[in-house]
């Protein structure tokens, strides 16, 4: 521990003297990224969970959802990604984070932002659930005005990275990355999560997991405990284990 220096105190008209002292070692810092129609309560659980193994873990609202979901017809991508930006230079600033030991964890719409985040800011470890994709022409629409026919048959089709900017990112990036689909996903279907496994080319791991009979949306608690088991276990063995290996 660091004695970080004598501190007063106030307590009743008066005060007291102490010392505070800190961690040796800076922490890491977990950034969570929810999905589109989302918010940050469908994080908060397991961001509590993964706070207990030493974390500082990070939620926030993306813009057109929750508090500000009247925006939500009129949001874009870019947006979205100025608020992720904003949320990730937050957390990085906290005095106890180690700005060389963050973790993105993204969602669907989030997923995709996570990705095109580590071709702005450092990360070193990446997770994606049924990570979506969009057509790079069509980045100032408002989220909410995309054709959605026109999503679906895009995400049929197996792109490779050189053919959307989330999948160039990925393409160059090379730190951890877990990615988890559901067999059973209306939204994001198999091509898609293809697209994003094959794009790891620099990884330094990849790990790929599919939940079973599952949904887009975790609908089951069921499936909801075994993303999390899934989430926790890689967090504990890639970013925990790399700490103590400091």
């Amino acid at each position: 521990m660091n004695e970080g220096g004598r501190v007063t105190v106030g307590v009743e008209g008066q005060t007291i003297e102490g010392t505070i002292l800190t961690p040796e070692k800076l922490v890491p810092g977990i950034l969570f990224v929810h999905g589109w129609g989302g918010s940050q309560k469908h994080d908060l659980d397991r961001a509590r969970k993964i706070s207990r193994l030493g974390c500082l873990c990070f939620t926030f609202d993306l813009r057109g959802h929750a508090a500000t979901e009247p925006q939500r017809e009129t949001v874009t991508r870019g947006q979205n990604l100025a608020d992720l930006l904003a949320a990730y230079d937050f957390l990085a600033g906290q005095p106890a984070v180690d700005k060389s030991a963050i973790a993105v964890v993204g969602s669907s719409y989030g997923g995709y932002l996570a990705a095109i985040l580590t071709s702005l800011r450092p990360v070193n470890w990446l997770a994606l659930r049924v990570p979506a994709l969009y057509r790079d022409e069509d980045w100032d629409i408002p989220k909410a005005a995309l054709d959605r026919d026109d999503l679906n048959t895009y995400r049929q089709t197996w792109l490779s990275h050189s053919d959307n900017r989330a999948l160039r990112a990925c393409s160059k990036f090379e730190g951890d990355v877990l990615i988890v689909e559901s067999e059973c996903d209306e939204i994001v279907p198999h091509p898609a999560v293809g697209g994003y496994t094959a794009s790891f080319r620099a990884a330094r791991s990849l790990t790929y997991r599919m939940i079973k009979g599952a949904d887009h949306a975790l609908s089951t608690d069921k499936d909801r405990a075994q993303y999390n088991k899934l989430l926790n276990g890689w967090v504990t063995t890639m970013v925990l284990g790399a700490r103590m290996g400091d």
